[in-house]
């Protein structure tokens, strides 16, 4: 008896996680979510680890000028469109209940640095992959 009581507890629980998912659910999980990563200071740390690639003479001045010139709330307001669009409540939810976990704010604590890395590469390898489709299929520019 007391398994068939747990059976149906988890069975209304789950349904009634797939019942509130909806955009006013999604919203305030995405909202959770950027309180627990706040997109200022991530773009902060970036910089921070992009100046570090700079001559130590030129880092200040381009961290000062990424921030002044860096919209923080449109980019703010774009990530949670696109969280509300893309994520369900229990998916944002969850990347929430991470990223506020002391091992979710040790790996945010690192993403900057791990950006750093990632972006040249990535941009390069875009740039080549660009240009040899180009060469492949002329009429097809972006």
């Amino acid at each position: 008896m007391k398994i068939a009581i747990a059976i149906l507890v988890l069975l209304c629980a789950s349904r009634v996680c797939a019942a509130t998912d909806s955009p006013e659910t999604r919203l305030r999980e995405a909202d959770r979510y950027l309180a627990t990563t706040p997109p200022k200071e991530l773009f902060a740390d970036m910089a921070e680890q992009v100046a570090k690639t700079l001559p130590p003479d030129n880092r200040q001045a381009f961290k000062d000028s990424l921030t002044k010139n860096l919209d923080v709330d449109a980019v703010t307001k774009a990530m949670k469109d696109a969280m509300v669009k893309n994520f369900s409540t229990e998916e944002l939810s969850a990347l929430a209940d991470f990223y506020g976990s002391p091992v979710g704010k040790a790996a945010m604590k690192k993403f900057g640095g791990y950006m750093a890395d990632l972006m040249p590469i990535l941009q390069g390898e875009m740039m080549k992959a660009i240009a040899k489709t180009n060469q492949e299929l002329p009429d097809a520019k972006p």
